[in-house]
């Protein structure tokens, strides 16, 4: 016969070290009656049996998943068998971690806006606008129109523009000139209410994403699509005689807004 002295059984500091919660933690269970040692030593010292650790790691899970202690105590003292409450915390892990997916989902949705805040790094225009975009165009550009008030107020539109701003000032671009090609591709004249119109939306495009751009300010860019081979070659890429186009459309729409 197996006599009381013969139980395994642990005091409380081995037992705070076997499920890492602390000595002061367990009497306070101790007094509220959550998990009382079911054994004492003959000097009086609380002993804990198997079945008072198996009640105490059901607690730790339950803690865990930040259920108030006075509810543990009511589901424990059910007298459900330890499926029962693994189950039950199964359910509980399971809805957490959908919770939990959730929040890191919304916790990366805010980092990308965050980060998408940044200005946009040489390197991403580059990706964005290809051959459009070269260091020695900038400096020459800098160099040529620096000290002008264009330059200046569009240094300091652009300096914060994200690489989110810079793909719609592209998508913008890609838009007027889709209107160009759509025009001469169908045989509108320059003059056309068609081409001055895409002549207007690329001088608004300008004006509303780097610098005040009037009719006659305009004039002198379109001049330099025909006179600047790089401007020539760019233009010339997207349509076969697009820059001519683009500079007679735009000194249409300028004579248009001079009367």
């Amino acid at each position: 016969m197996t006599t009381r002295t013969q139980m395994a059984t642990w005091t409380v500091g081995q037992v705070a070290d076997l499920l890492g919660v602390t000595v002061r933690t367990l009497h306070h269970y101790d007094q509220i009656g959550l998990l009382v040692p079911s054994e004492r030593s003959t000097a009086g010292y609380r002993l804990y049996t198997d079945a008072d650790l198996a009640r105490l790691q059901q607690v730790v899970v339950y803690r865990r998943l930040e259920l108030p202690l006075e509810q543990i105590r009511e589901l424990l003292d059910r007298g459900e068998g330890t499926t029962g409450h693994l189950r039950r915390q199964r359910v509980a892990v399971m809805s957490r971690l959908g919770e939990l997916t959730e929040l890191v989902a919304a916790i990366d949705r805010a980092l990308e806006r965050e980060m998408s805040d940044q200005p946009a790094t040489t390197e991403e225009l580059k990706e964005l606008f290809g051959d459009g975009f070269k260091d020695e165009y900038q400096a020459e550009a800098q160099e040529r129109w620096g000290e002008t008030d264009a330059w200046k107020q569009s240094a300091a539109r652009t300096k914060r523009y994200t690489k989110a701003d810079w793909e719609a000032v592209k998508a913008e671009m890609d838009s007027v000139n889709a209107a160009f090609v759509a025009a001469l591709r169908a045989g509108e004249p320059a003059t056309s209410e068609a081409a001055t119109a895409a002549a207007e939306s690329h001088r608004q495009h300008i004006a509303d994403r780097f610098y005040d751009l009037d009719h006659e300010f305009h004039r002198g860019l379109a001049d330099m699509y025909i006179t600047d081979p790089r401007f020539t070659r760019s233009y010339e890429g997207i349509e076969a005689g697009l820059a001519q186009y683009v500079h007679d459309a735009i000194h249409a729409n300028s004579d248009r807004h001079a009367e």
